[in-house]
């Protein structure tokens, strides 16, 4: 029987992953560690896909825990639970390009180090599943390779760096012998059939800064955005391509970059975020030094145009991801990533229709 310890419930990914995981296997359950505070979304999540998936119901549990903790704030009952844990999907992280570093430290660090703790108490453990960014890359110039990690690079910021050096003690403790997987994502936006997405960050400030303007929009554009690439991805993608490699038992060892092979370049894809909006673009050049200045010394500005000061570094993004390893093993699965262009206009529809959704960071 499966016994999985899943972290990230109830977020953005870990929602609609855990479901499929568990759809492998009709004797498989799963036991999700959840921060006190999300812990009633927790229990509604539960009830809810119990409802929606019969098959699923009393598959899943959760008890909560906290990552940042020696012991995932679970105490004595740690030992007990490690005894027949055959995986864990590690997922929970803070993502906020704007985190302080202890912050960033604390969950995404350390947390990380104490999953791989429990992982190597765990007797029967198959696999770790170990959910990072594509951004561990930092500013690295040219072509990062699935392979690469410790290439001196520079980092745009706290976010980027913690999960960096998480994946380095990911990587260490696999050389030591824990059975683990990777999964890299790019930068990734809501459903390619239905726009849902839990959080406006990445492209979606550039689509709400267009639906709040009349025909024609002003749109500040920095030197390289001809040139410089953004990577989306959809979170269907994801999902499916962890879904499917998790299952594969020769990707055990692996680094899987989970990234558009061929991604717009910042100039199309405003273009093509207008097209969806049925707006116009004004460009304006202006230099990063001078817009992250406004952004943050501006009264208003950053609130207004929904942009951190931190984003402005993903708009000149000097690195391109290669996606070999992911290619090679979804051979044959038919997933793969499709155009930003296809689904653009499902992002914008659930926009305009859902005004509430948050901008804050996600942990």
């Amino acid at each position: 029987m499966s016994r999985i310890f899943f972290t990230g419930i109830p977020g953005f990914l870990g929602s609609e992953l855990l479901p499929r995981i568990l759809s492998r296997s009709d004797d498989a359950t799963a036991i999700c560690l959840v921060q006190s505070h999300f812990a009633d979304r927790a229990r509604r999540w539960v009830e809810e896909l119990e409802l929606s998936e019969p098959m699923l119901r009393g598959r899943v549990s959760f008890v909560e825990g906290d990552i940042t903790r020696a012991d995932l704030g679970l105490g004595a009952s740690l030992r007990r639970m490690a005894s027949d844990v055959t995986s864990i999907f590690h997922l929970a992280a803070i993502y906020d390009l704007g985190v302080r570093r202890e912050v960033g430290m604390r969950v995404n660090l350390y947390g990380t180090r104490h999953l791989l703790e429990f992982a190597s108490a765990c007797p029967v453990l198959e696999r770790l599943h170990y959910v990072s960014t594509c951004y561990v890359s930092g500013r690295h110039p040219g072509i990062f390779a699935e392979a690469d990690l410790e290439r001196g690079q520079a980092f745009n910021n706290y976010y980027e760096e913690t999960k960096y050096l998480a994946e380095v003690e990911v990587r260490a403790a696999a050389r030591d012998g824990v059975p683990v997987t990777t999964y890299r994502p790019a930068i990734v936006v809501g459903d390619s059939g239905t726009g849902e997405t839990q959080k406006y960050d990445g492209p979606y400030p550039l689509i709400r800064w267009m639906l709040r303007n009349r025909r024609r929009v002003p749109m500040p554009e920095m030197q390289g955005a001809a040139e410089s690439r953004i990577n989306l991805v959809p979170r269907d993608f994801v999902i499916e391509a962890i879904a499917y490699l998790s299952a594969l038992p020769h990707t055990t060892g692996r680094t899987y970059q989970l990234a558009d092979p061929d991604p717009l370049t910042v100039s199309e894809a405003v273009t093509t975020i207008a097209e969806a909006t049925g707006r116009e673009v004004l460009r304006i050049p202006v230099r990063k030094s001078i817009a992250r200045r406004a952004l943050r010394t501006v009264p208003g500005l950053a609130r207004l145009t929904g942009i951190q000061p931190e984003a402005l570094d993903y708009f000149d993004h000097p690195t391109h991801y290669s996606v070999q390893h992911a290619t090679t093993d979804l051979q044959g699965s038919r997933i793969s990533v499709p155009p930003f262009r296809d689904y653009v206009d499902r992002l914008v529809a659930f926009v305009r229709a859902h005004p509430e959704v948050a901008t804050g960071p996600l942990a």
